[in-house]
């Protein structure tokens, strides 16, 4: 059968997380029940069930390299990567192409855009951000709420290569007043931060959600989890600092610096982050110098590097994040492991099965 061929109801006999008693799953369509569906096809008799991984920051309209993808094809290729790793949800955290067509499509993962990233003019990776000046960013971030799926894109810093160093791309007062006016709009907006400066107005301002978060502190952890505020820490991206800070060491040394401290202290903050009760998402950061479908990796660095508990990890990589994004809990998307990844984190590796849109793609 072919990814796409229509399919009678399935029956799925699992163990359907985070619960611990085997059940009788149906699916029915695009959508699942435990009401028997006369006619039902059992195609699992044991396994660890749940409703698919969510890479809540990641790019399917970047390819590898930092460019934007060329077409269609090309970025649903790397949503496809994506979805047999097991993802079947994606929030993409800013793309420079455009592709609406593929939201809803067969075969891919349910996608949450965020329009295109607003950045500082000549401060971010040549070609993808829509660059603005500090009086032309409100109103851009503004623009984009009409353009995404519900969410913005705003780069709140990198480097200011006058200075030497990571500073925040616009000043306090507009950073907050963009963030304020996409929200006016209806959207929600995500933030990226390295910097200690820029992720504290970020905070102050009510973003969302903080994107890398690397600058945190213990008390801006508190008002984040008092705001609601959650952190995608996209710890497989903070493992590059080393490399980009051994290309910036003879003319930025204090960047480099400064981006080796932050990798360094990383691990614990986003185990801060967890403790104070802030909502730690799983992202990868795919697209540019990450690759697609390594939602398994950022598990295990969100598990053994920050010490997150195995069945934390799994809540919020999955059911807990699509509740986040506004995704039906009775959708058609299953994933089935055959052990239960809450005790064997590594079982997010091996997808026994997968359902998308009611349709089974593997095996």
């Amino acid at each position: 059968m072919t990814a796409l061929e229509p399919l009678a109801p399935l029956h799925l006999r699992v163990v359907w997380l985070p619960y611990d008693t085997v059940v009788d799953l149906y699916v029915d369509g695009d959508r699942i029940t435990f009401d028997p569906v006369p006619g039902a096809e059992t195609i699992a008799t044991s396994g660890f069930a749940l409703p698919g991984l969510v890479d809540a920051h990641c790019h399917i309209g970047i390819r590898r390299g930092a460019a934007p993808v060329e077409s269609l094809d090309e970025a649903r290729e790397l949503a496809r990567a994506d979805r047999d790793a097991g993802v079947l949800a994606i929030r993409d955290a800013g793309s420079p192409y455009p592709y609406p067509e593929l939201v809803g499509e067969d075969g891919l993962p349910r996608l949450i855009r965020a329009g295109h990233h607003v950045a500082a003019s000549k401060r971010y990776l040549r070609g993808i951000g829509l660059e603005c000046e500090p009086d032309e960013a409100v109103a851009a971030l503004a623009r984009q709420a009409k353009l995404g799926d519900g969410w913005v894109k705003l780069v709140g810093d990198w480097i200011d290569r006058g200075k030497g160093d990571l500073a925040p791309s616009f000043e306090p007062e507009i950073l907050t007043a963009a963030i304020h006016a996409a929200q006016a709009e209806g959207a929600r907006v995500a933030v990226h931060t390295f910097s200690e400066e820029a992720v504290a107005c970020v905070v102050e301002a009510g973003a969302d959600s903080v994107e890398h978060g690397t600058g945190l502190s213990k008390d801006l952890l508190d008002r984040m989890a008092a705001k609601g505020i959650s952190l995608v820490p996209t710890m497989i991206n903070i493992e590059t600092f080393d490399d980009i800070a051994a290309g910036a060491d003879a003319k930025f040394p204090r960047y480099a610096d400064h981006m080796r401290r932050l990798k360094r202290g990383f691990p614990e903050v986003v185990r801060a982050a967890y403790e104070a009760g802030v909502k730690v998402r799983l992202g990868t950061d795919a697209g540019g110098g990450i690759d697609h479908g390594l939602a398994a990796e950022e598990m295990r660095l969100l598990h053994e590097s920050a010490g997150i508990p195995a069945a934390e990890v799994v809540a919020a990589a999955s059911w807990e994040a699509r509740e986040w994004l506004g995704i039906a809990p009775d959708l058609g998307d299953v994933v089935v492991y055959d052990r239960d990844p809450r005790l064997d984190l590594a079982a997010v590796r091996e997808p026994a099965l997968i359902i998308l849109r009611g349709r089974l793609l593997r095996p």
